[in-house]
């Protein structure tokens, strides 16, 4: 199975990608295809409310300038989807915004493409809004017809300063058991995929 951690963080090495690796190492240990990117300071525009992913339905974003078509054709491709971001204001950085608008439209277009996937929301903070952060990337995950597991706590890691969450040895031990319980469910998920398709339900985009 594939999993892939997407890091909304402009910062390389911070917070935000220690918590996102430390969900991957057990479902690499479990024999989990598992890929890490980090779209944060890409220049990724947001949705243009254009239309066209409805009207052509060929599992693409119609704005070709930038690199987001490659990360949906990455996200299609994945079995659990975990997305991360940094607490800007208490919300996702754009960039991550950016995604979650473009690659949930695009889904939601192309015959509901993210249903019956994983996913989870991965959270770093200084302090307070982190809660609402977790809660905007669930909320594409929940109206995109995905499987979102739970773990200890909250999916949240406290740090400001590069590597601090480190510190935090509750988010990481948290981070970790999240990683198991994907990997758990994922086997779940397998194999009632094999047995009956997902349901599919007519979305409408008008």
């Amino acid at each position: 199975m594939k999993a892939i951690a997407i890091n909304g963080s402009p910062r390389p090495g911070g917070n935000t990608e220690i918590l996102l690796k430390k969900t991957l190492e057990p479902l690499a240990a479990a024999g989990w295809d598992t890929e890490y990117l980090r779209i944060g300071g890409k220049p990724l525009r947001g949705c243009i409310a254009c239309m066209k992913c409805v009207e052509k339905q060929n599992g693409k974003c119609a704005i070709e300038s930038d690199s987001m078509n490659d990360v949906i054709e990455k996200m299609f491709a994945a079995d659990a989807i975990i997305l991360g971001s940094p607490t800007y204001f208490a919300d996702v950085t754009s960039e991550l915004k950016a995604l979650i608008d473009r690659a949930g439209f695009v889904a939601l277009a192309n015959g509901g493409a993210f249903s019956g996937k994983i996913g989870a929301a991965v959270v770093a903070v200084r302090r307070g809004g982190g809660t609402h952060v977790f809660d905007t990337i669930n909320h594409m995950f929940l109206t995109s017809s995905m499987i979102v597991p739970g773990s200890i706590y909250w999916n949240l890691g406290v740090g400001c300063a590069k590597e601090e969450v480190h510190d935090d040895e509750e988010a990481i031990r948290n981070m970790e058991h999240l990683g198991q319980t994907i990997a758990w469910l994922g086997r779940g998920t397998a194999a009632a995929s094999a047995a009956a398709p997902f349901p599919k339900v007519a979305v409408e985009l008008h």
